[in-house]
């Protein structure tokens, strides 16, 4: 996974929220980009979490991006990233 991939998705217009894949498995959401931050140099970013942890990410750790749209009833998830 590089990071344009993941800024990409972050700054799109408008925002669709979305899932992160990680390598040991955890998936961490992003439902907003105000609840994401990328540290200088773009390898590492910080996701807030609703119960107030955050997340801090190695870029090169995440194995896949999942976009999650708003208005999709059956819960049909699309994939933006393969597994790497």
């Amino acid at each position: 996974m590089t990071s344009e991939k993941l800024h990409d998705l972050y700054s799109a217009r408008p925002f669709q929220r979305f899932i992160i894949h990680l390598a040991d498995g955890r998936e961490i959401p992003v439902p907003h980009p105000e609840w994401m931050m990328f540290m200088p140099g773009g390898r590492t970013v910080y996701v807030a979490r609703p119960d107030t942890t955050v997340n801090l990410i190695d870029v090169f750790l995440i194995t896949d991006l999942e976009l999650r749209p708003a208005g999709n009833p059956k819960g049909r998830k699309r994939r933006i990233a393969g597994r790497t």
